[in-house]
């Protein structure tokens, strides 16, 4: 996203493990899982991804951003952007999708990152050659491309380097360079 226009897949089915809805954290103990609970539905299973709501009836959201806080409290640029990630945490949100837009928004400012993108209006099942498809990245089951560079991260001395993490592991730890790290990575399918 940072080196290249987007196109957000949101008329595809929603599949479950994926990257919508949970992201790793570097705990005081490792990887830690942090993953946004959703309403199932009932018959068949299958529903778009942008009809996929947010179960709200227990304090998820509280339970994050307390994992979140207690991992990188101790963090160079925590809080530096501690005010501007909190909202995410404390506003409810309905829609998944409405939350990853949401989401995505305030890291893109945060990283001060103008994303070129656009949204699918149906489901496209090939791209045309000139358009890289990256739609199995979302996949937290899989690891499809080659870990980036190691940066420094806040446990790294207690377990060494964790790639995959979230994207606010990298902004914590490395703040205003995180663009820079990111637009000098490569993607490289394994």
């Amino acid at each position: 996203m940072a080196q290249h226009e987007v196109i957000f897949e949101i008329a595809d089915n929603y599949q479950k493990q994926t990257y919508r809805n949970r992201m790793y954290i570097y705990g005081a103990n490792g990887k830690l899982l942090l993953n946004v609970p959703i309403k199932h539905t009932k018959g068949d299973g299958h529903q778009k991804y942008m009809e996929v709501r947010i179960e709200n009836d227990f304090p998820w959201q509280k339970q994050h951003w307390k994992s979140i806080e207690t991992a990188y409290r101790t963090s160079p640029f925590f809080e530096f952007y501690e005010d501007d990630l909190r909202p995410l945490f404390e506003e409810k949100q309905e829609w998944l999708m409405d939350l990853n837009f949401k989401t995505i928004a305030v890291i893109s400012e945060l990283l001060q990152l103008d994303i070129d993108s656009e949204r699918t209006m149906a489901y496209r099942k090939m791209y045309p050659e000139d358009i890289v498809d990256h739609r199995t990245l979302v996949n937290a089951k899989h690891s499809p491309i080659k870990p980036f560079g190691p940066y420094t991260q806040v446990f790294g001395n207690k377990f060494g380097y964790l790639d995959d993490l979230s994207i606010l592991d990298l902004l914590c730890n490395e703040g205003t360079n995180a663009l820079s790290y990111l637009q000098a990575q490569s993607i490289h399918k394994l």
